[in-house]
């Protein structure tokens, strides 16, 4: 019996890094937007979770699925998918989900895939690409340490090795469901990485390598980054 999947974006409007960041235009389209439409050519039922009015507003003008809970208690995109997993009614018909960042306008069908069909044997899955040499030292750029099919470690400092960590994940229903009563380790807080909370309470996430040239928005100098790649390869 084939398991019900949806995907979820998660798009907080207060960023510490890049404050609106969902609302930021990329050649004319907002984000938030650019990542639904990526989303949606997967075939898969696709909702956006946010804090904030201003992006619940877009999404309703757009017709696009849409869950709010503008008390902002999340601290992490995780904890918001665990949510609205555990809130928002729509969301009880599905076995799994798809956790896409908001901050990935050029997430590919090849990344949904992979995490998708890794939660066949994983509870949490996700995937990584090679690690471009001038990304290395960035502490924006998320490195991954992994086996074959399954992560090591996950940080911003890992300097000389590493692969690039993609912010896409994959959940049991579950899994998802415990996250947000499992405690929080001093790791997670010092990297601010969501998924150190998986590996710090022996939860095993499968990781898969996947191709990617996209450009991962994390400060405002990205969507800059993002249009010089697009005028590259149109």
């Amino acid at each position: 019996m084939s398991k019900k999947t949806a995907i979820l974006i998660p798009a907080r409007y207060g960023s510490t890094r890049f404050p609106g960041k969902p609302l930021a235009m990329l050649d004319g389209v907002p984000m938030i937007k650019r990542v639904y439409d990526a989303c949606i050519a997967s075939k898969l039922p696709t909702y956006v979770l946010t804090d904030d009015r201003r992006i619940a507003d877009l999404m309703y003008l757009d017709n696009v699925p849409f869950w709010i809970d503008e008390q902002d208690e999340y601290a992490n995109g995780t904890e918001r998918c665990a949510g609205a997993v555990k809130y928002c009614p729509e969301l009880k018909q599905y076995d799994q989900f798809i956790n896409v960042q908001g901050d990935m306008p050029d997430v590919t069908l090849e990344l949904i895939n992979k995490c998708q069909t890794l939660l066949n044997y994983y509870s949490v899955s996700t995937v990584y690409a090679t690690m471009p040499k001038e990304m290395q030292d960035d502490p924006n750029t998320v490195k991954c340490v992994h086996a074959s099919e399954y992560a090591l470690w996950f940080g911003r400092g890992i300097t000389g090795y590493g692969s690039w960590h993609l912010g896409v994940y994959g959940y049991k229903r579950n899994a998802l469901e415990m996250y947000n009563t499992l405690p929080v380790p001093d790791e997670e807080r010092i990297e601010q990485l969501e998924q150190l909370r998986w590996l710090k309470n022996s939860w095993q996430i499968g990781i898969n390598p996947v191709y990617y040239k996209g450009v991962e928005i994390n400060a405002p100098e990205d969507v800059d980054q993002w249009h010089i790649n697009n005028k590259r390869f149109q």
